[in-house]
């Protein structure tokens, strides 16, 4: 399919183990990155988690070098039907054992439906959507990094603390942009503020001037934006050219990353409070995989979806090594039975329902002068524990639960 690049990798790890007298048998594996390599999320994934993807390989190697894996890479162009087909087109035609990070929700769901039906592994790390953990949860999949939960309790919970009472959302018209609003809104009117008002915008979007009016004219005392990558920028840009905040409107952008503050330059993006399962500056192991990262990609920091490709793919080769199989139900059932540990996000465990649990942390963008280099981008406010970043299990409605 023309579709389909096939970029990339090949960590090829041969290596002759003997074990006594007999040589261990070597394990191939491949593996898809699929995302966005060319649009709004192109540089929250794209081609960066294939680099992410490299050096998860390249570290696994050193511990099983008889594990032989190839990446391929494709663009799903934030199409559903796109994505589905090059995934179907991966497992049936080259062999791919398991598919990684797909961002946006609506196409994150479809690959998933195909995974499921190909009885194939899918770690999700850039899609946001409760539905992948809940309605719509699979046997095959994981979501690791993030979704709009955890987002939206740890922003929007943040800002109602700070009398950010009244919100107008300006929301990404799609399964992502509806979820991050309906989450924040839930944590909103629980807490005792009020929604005065939403405008759905079209997906992806240029042009943000109509909707802040609207915002602005609302008198809303936060304007949550339930959006991501490039449209995210475009409307704090537009949002600060509009002079919104300088007014005594807060901005409350639900899904930001360090490359989208950096892009914005603290000037703009300064007060920003924001919620993310990985900073590349917050403890050492993060700060020796960021720098090695920066190295492949142009001098760039990772953002958590491109750590969450690192992350989940370690996990999986590691199943696949403990349990010299690259079946399905056998390496899921490792990967939920065993911790994941790995030097980005630490220990954790993947739940039943396929929730990656881990815990998020609460920053604001520093101020021009509280910056100490390029990628001083954030303070810690807060560290919200796993088991109170992530929805309950038993509220997701997922219907694994429960089955045995």
């Amino acid at each position: 399919m023309a579709l389909v690049r096939n970029c990339v990798v090949s960590a090829a790890i041969v290596y002759a183990a003997t074990i006594g007298a007999a040589a261990a048998q070597s394990i191939n594996v491949k593996v898809g990155v699929l995302n966005d390599m060319s649009g709004v999320y192109s540089d929250t994934g794209g081609p960066g988690s294939v680099v992410a993807a490299q050096l998860a390989i390249e570290d696994f190697a050193k511990i099983h070098p008889d594990v032989r894996v190839e990446v391929v890479s494709a663009d799903h162009q934030n199409k559903p039907d796109v994505g589905a087909a090059i995934a179907r087109q991966w497992y049936d035609r080259e062999g791919v054992d398991a598919i990684l990070d797909v961002p946006t929700s609506s196409v994150a769901l479809a690959v998933s439906q195909v995974t499921r039906d190909k009885n194939k592994i899918f770690i999700d790390s850039g899609a946001g959507t409760t539905d992948l953990t809940g309605k719509a949860c699979s046997p095959n999949t994981i979501q690791w990094t993030y979704d709009t939960y955890a987002l939206a309790h740890g922003t929007a919970g943040a800002l109602l603390k700070r009398g950010g009472t009244t919100w107008y959302f300006l929301t990404a018209d799609y399964a992502f942009g509806i979820s991050l609003q309906n989450e924040a809104s839930a944590v909103v009117e629980t807490g005792g503020g009020r929604v005065l008002g939403a405008a759905k915008v079209p997906f992806p979007a240029t042009d943000f001037s109509s909707f802040l009016l609207q915002a602005q004219a609302s008198q809303a005392k936060v304007i949550g934006l339930a959006n991501a990558g490039g449209d995210t920028i475009n409307a704090v840009k537009q949002a600060h050219e509009f002079g919104l905040t300088e007014s005594g409107q807060t901005l409350a952008a639900l899904l930001v990353y360090a490359v989208d503050v950096h892009s914005l330059g603290l000037q703009t993006a300064r007060g920003l409070v924001l919620t993310e399962a990985f900073y590349w500056d917050l403890n050492p192991g993060t700060r020796a995989f960021s720098e090695r990262f920066a190295r492949r990609h142009s001098g760039s920091m990772p953002t958590m979806n491109q750590a969450g490709v690192y992350a989940g793919l370690l996990h999986y080769l590691k199943a696949v090594a403990a349990t010299r199989s690259k079946d399905a139900q056998t390496t899921m059932a490792w990967m939920k039975a065993n911790p994941t540990d790995d030097p980005l996000f630490g220990r954790g465990s993947v739940r039943a329902d396929g929730r990656k649990l881990h815990p998020m942390y609460l920053f604001e963008v520093k101020a021009p002068a509280e910056s100490k280099g390029e990628w001083d981008l954030y303070k810690l406010l807060d560290t919200i524990p796993a088991e109170q970043a992530f929805r309950p299990l038993a509220d997701g409605g997922c219907p694994l639960i429960g089955k045995g």
